[in-house]
């Protein structure tokens, strides 16, 4: 990733060498192998995926696999005015693009390094190259951004983008996250006060519960893995990028396809993918 924020690393990070992570070679047989399964959905993540060397590379050849219906990007937008069109081509069907406040000398406090107009640059562009519903990701965080959710899902509206609030996980060792906590009831009642939301059945295939403001396109999306585990309807699993399989992000329980992989056999990889279903847990404990 091309930045650090504060809430996703610590200050000083160690980096895995290269011959740890999967290459794109790698990437793309593991796809394969996902959709010859059924999976008609991917989504490509991170880190930022863009700023990966011939990363265009990987996606062009995931846009054409027979019979993947949905090649979708979560992004910081960092690089989005450089990729937009070419993405578009490759056959990126949306995009979404993780923004947690509008103002510039906060976004940089956030991210450590990053450019908040280059971020809006990319969105704008991504608009361009005729991506719809594209979507922005809130990580809410108390006494850091909270008091801008209103201003956001105006910005959204303004935008016709999609707004999706999203409760901080409780991963990996970053200092003081239980104190910035703040559940998705919270943000609703507070954006309430402003817009009239209604209640949406519609369903991306993830995790978030939308809302609708009448006579607006914008849909608002709440993810909330703490005060709403959505683990009876997930139906995702994650590959890092060290090859390991999480059937659930909450839990520590995974299977490491990248041995396998450079054994050359796909039949045991396969395999190890089906057998590992059977771990995906009923709910978080």
């Amino acid at each position: 990733c091309d930045y650090r924020c504060t809430y996703c690393m610590a200050e000083e990070m160690t980096f895995l060498p290269r011959h740890e992570v999967m290459s794109l070679e790698e990437c793309l047989r593991v796809a394969s192998i996902f959709v010859g399964l059924g999976v008609n959905k991917l989504r490509i993540t991170g880190g930022e995926p863009l700023v990966r060397k011939d990363m265009m590379w990987l996606i062009e050849r995931l846009g054409v696999l027979p019979g993947l219906d949905n090649l979708v990007l979560t992004t910081n937008g960092s690089q989005l005015d450089r990729f937009a069109t070419p993405l578009r081509a490759a056959g990126v069907k949306r995009i979404n693009i993780s923004l947690d406040t509008l103002r510039a000398d906060r976004f940089q406090s956030i991210t450590r390094i990053g450019d908040l107009n280059k971020v809006l640059s990319g969105s704008d562009a991504a608009r361009a190259a005729g991506f719809k519903r594209t979507k922005l990701n809130t990580v809410m965080m108390r006494g850091v951004n909270d008091d801008e959710f209103v201003d956001l899902v105006s910005f959204a509206i303004d935008n016709e983008l999609d707004i999706s609030f999203i409760e901080e996980m409780p991963l990996g060792e970053i200092h003081g996250r239980s104190n910035t906590f703040i559940s998705s009831e919270e943000t609703r009642a507070l954006l309430a006060q402003r817009y009239e939301l209604i209640p949406s059945t519609e369903n991306s295939g993830g995790p978030a519960r939308y809302w609708r403001i009448p006579g607006r396109e914008s849909r608002i999306g709440f993810i909330s893995p703490h005060s709403h585990n959505f683990c009876d309807t997930c139906n995702r699993v994650r590959i890092t990028a060290k090859g390991e399989l999480y059937p659930c992000l909450g839990q520590n329980d995974a299977s490491n396809l990248l041995p396998i992989l450079r054994s050359g056999n796909d039949d045991a990889v396969r395999q190890a993918i089906v057998d590992s279903m059977g771990i995906k847990p009923f709910g978080h404990d």
